[in-house]
């Protein structure tokens, strides 16, 4: 069973530092991470509510609505419904952000509504044991800098964790996941993506990839850390004025 909150986390660049990208360090995108998969495998389906977000990685929730990390900048546009960062989907303009005060998740309002279908949130991430998937854009090499990030996301089945195994995690607003295998996990480039886990045979969205769960530099060599939107649900739908069903 998941324990109550802990201590307020404040998000830091030391400690978000995990998540994103390599070929964010050559860009704007601030020193927090945005993790890649490493030990994953290219995306096996086009997951239409994939979004790409200069150097990070991000989910439709709503037509016009996005979510992804608060430590990821905000761009001027991102591309939407497709598995590759460099075609197909669609690119549309974000209109503004709207960020959490207590955990690492950004929403992103669009300035168009696309056709894409979008990611339900539930209203509960899942018990200890229950299987996820991650998903995202990040390096595939552990260490920062090690290589270039993929132009098709990575994925990796994984499962939630008990709390206890992730350091400086605020348990009620945040998800422990373990690195599959002990060697696999999200990295730099792949902050802001989602974790899903299959309600009635379709995906939906639980988690927003924030940092390693070790405080180590090195990817996947610990669990990691997921904002748990499903504990922010009812903040998300009033931000977005109703979330679809």
């Amino acid at each position: 069973m998941r324990t109550l909150a802990r201590t307020l986390l404040t998000v830091t660049a030391t400690a978000v530092g995990l998540l994103t990208p390599a070929v964010a360090i050559a860009s704007p995108v601030p020193d927090p991470v945005s993790p890649r998969i490493v030990n994953g495998r290219p995306a096996t389906q086009n997951y239409s509510f994939m979004v790409y977000v200069s150097g990070c990685s991000g989910s439709l929730i709503k037509a016009n609505w996005a979510v992804t990390a608060r430590h990821c900048p905000t761009p001027s546009s991102v591309r939407v419904g497709s598995i590759d960062r460099t075609s197909g989907g669609t690119v549309v303009s974000v209109r503004r952000a709207v960020s959490h005060s207590r955990i690492d998740v950004k929403l992103l309002e669009l300035t168009s509504s696309v056709t894409h279908a979008p990611a339900p949130i539930p209203t509960s991430s899942g018990a200890v044991g229950t299987a996820t998937r991650i998903i995202g854009w990040g390096q595939t090499c552990p260490t920062r800098g090690c290589g270039p990030t993929p132009n098709v996301a990575n994925e990796l089945d994984t499962s939630i964790v008990s709390d206890s195994r992730c350091t400086g995690i605020d348990a009620a607003y945040e998800i422990c996941t373990n690195n599959t295998n002990g060697n696999a996990g999200a990295c730099y480039g792949d902050s802001g993506g989602p974790q899903v886990r299959t309600i009635n045979g379709r995906w939906a969205l639980i988690g927003v990839t924030s940092r390693s769960g070790n405080g180590s530099p090195v990817c996947a060599t610990g669990p990691s850390i997921y904002g748990d939107l499903s504990s922010i649900r009812n903040w998300v739908n009033q931000q977005v004025g109703g979330l679809p069903s």
